[in-house]
């Protein structure tokens, strides 16, 4: 293994910095999140149907006085995947949960369920000619959804009573238009209300080999999207603020918390709660093997269980095995107190805020005009931690502020992977159109030149000493994760 120089270790450092941050975040607030949560725990990864992967929340941009939610599952979806392709399972509840008091119990839920329908079965084809229309016979598998609304009381309010899903995009001879399908896919059920559920281009963007021993053990993996190409199964759904707010009330009570549960139907029917997401890489970085299958069936309320993972955190041990740079002094109070309850002046609720891991939100906050990938440590306090919008670029994010950004040390740092591969929509859904399985190479490598610039410059690409941070919320626990940056090289900002 070629031997790390001192400004690799730096980077290195920051890295873990940022994934404990996120971990931070994830075991016990909301700021943490570098990665999303693909496969993350021993049980979940053996039934992906139930695998939440990410949650977005924000504002949304053409209807400002609403809120748009997203999430997703079923990780790695292949586009060639057939003859049976992809689809939400049928003996689960999909839930995206919102908390407006800040006691950590949902106050809404919106749950989503699944009923496959067939054309015929005297076939092995999911499609057995061109599919124009959702409604078309040529299309012999589909699955039809219902979407309901739930109080804090249990009354059950009927949004979407039966829907047709967006199906697999199997290829071209069987989906010639495939975008018309997914515009037959969303549906205005109510008044200043849009859904759609269906498939979709994965929408996070990171390079995966992070978790070879953090980028190959000499960061000379990193820069490719490794998740370029691959499908998922989405949800979304755009409501308005007042649905979702405290009293209803969205202008004296901004600021709502949200995560999503998949609940599994036994063998005794009753379900139980399989996968829990807020932020990104809680369960990945911050929760031992011995606790993620239990942290998946847990609830907020139960975070504080979680505490001594933050505070004594396993992946700086990890960096100074593998990069031999020395782990911060622990315990990491200074993290726990930043990220657990939401950030005061941007996302922190009035009043008593019970400690939890969420994707907090102010939905008073201004839609930004020019989106910046950095979000709130961009300037654009729209952005991620400040919820999450699909364009955010949470992992970089994540490293500029380990390494200093929000404590006067300015930087680029970066894993070489600033965007999505496939472009979103500036429209409801926003999802970009999933990867078709008529390209014969889905997942194109970004190759060597990539890996090189990441290597060099993407993971620490600058470090500019002085300039002061927009954003100083965030950096006070981050102190004890940048001293080993001290090493990192200088350059000119870029974005």
């Amino acid at each position: 293994m070629t031997r790390p120089t001192k400004r690799h270790g730096a980077v290195a450092l920051a890295c873990a910095g940022g994934l404990l941050t996120t971990v931070g975040l994830a075991g016990v607030g909301p700021l943490g999140a570098s990665a999303s949560s693909h496969r993350e725990a021993p049980l979940i990864s053996g039934t992906p149907q139930y695998d939440g992967t990410d949650l977005y929340a924000f504002r949304s941009p053409e209807k400002q006085n609403s809120v748009t939610l997203v999430a997703n599952w079923l990780p790695f979806e292949e586009p060639a995947g057939g003859p049976n392709f992809y689809s939400f399972a049928t003996d689960a509840q999909y839930d995206i949960h919102v908390d407006n008091n800040a006691d950590a119990k949902p106050d809404v839920t919106f749950r989503w369920t699944f009923k496959d329908h067939y054309v015929t079965k005297d076939t092995f084809l999911a499609a057995t000619g061109p599919v124009t229309s959702l409604a078309d016979k040529d299309l012999n598998y589909y699955q039809t959804y219902r979407l309901v609304r739930i109080n804090k009381s249990g009354k059950t309010k009927v949004i979407v009573k039966k829907k047709r899903v967006a199906p697999s995009n199997i290829g071209k001879a069987s989906m010639p238009d495939y975008e018309a399908l997914r515009e037959q896919a969303t549906t205005s059920p109510v008044k200043n209300v849009k859904s759609f559920a269906g498939q979709a281009e994965d929408p996070f963007f990171l390079d995966l080999r992070v978790f070879d021993l953090l980028y190959g053990g000499d960061l000379s993996e990193s820069g490719d999207d490794t998740l370029a190409g691959f499908n998922v199964q989405s949800v979304a759904l755009q409501v308005p603020q007042r649905w979702i707010a405290k009293n209803q009330d969205a202008k004296k009570n901004p600021v709502i918390g949200t995560w999503t549960t998949t609940q599994k139907k036994g063998a005794n029917g009753r379900f139980q709660q399989v996968s829990r997401l807020g932020n990104p890489l809680v369960n990945e970085v911050v929760i031992p093997l011995k606790l993620k299958d239990a942290f998946n069936a847990s609830k907020p309320t139960q975070d504080g269980a979680a505490l001594k993972y933050v505070t004594n955190p396993e992946l700086p041990k990890l960096v100074e095995a593998v990069y031999g740079i020395d782990a911060p002094a622990t315990p990491r109070n200074d993290l726990v107190s930043v990220f657990l309850t939401g950030v005061k002046g941007l996302n922190k609720a009035k009043g008593k805020v019970t400690p939890s891991e969420q994707l907090r939100l102010n939905m008073s906050t201004p839609v930004t005009a020019e989106p910046n990938r950095l979000g709130v440590i961009g300037g654009d306090t729209q952005g991620f931690p400040n919820g999450r919008r699909l364009g955010d670029d949470v992992i970089d994010i994540a490293l500029q502020v380990v390494e200093g950004e929000l404590v006067g040390s300015a930087n680029d740092l970066g894993d070489g992977v600033d965007a999505n591969d496939a472009a979103f929509s500036g429209t409801f859904p926003y999802l970009a159109l999933p990867a078709s399985g008529s390209n014969a190479d889905p997942h194109p490598s970004a190759g060597g030149s990539a890996n090189k610039q990441s290597s060099t410059e993407g993971l620490l690409q600058s470090v500019v000493p002085g300039r002061k941070s927009s954003v100083a919320f965030i950096g006070v626990g981050l102190l004890a994760l940048i001293g080993g940056i001290g090493g990192a090289a200088r350059r000119t900002r870029k974005d």
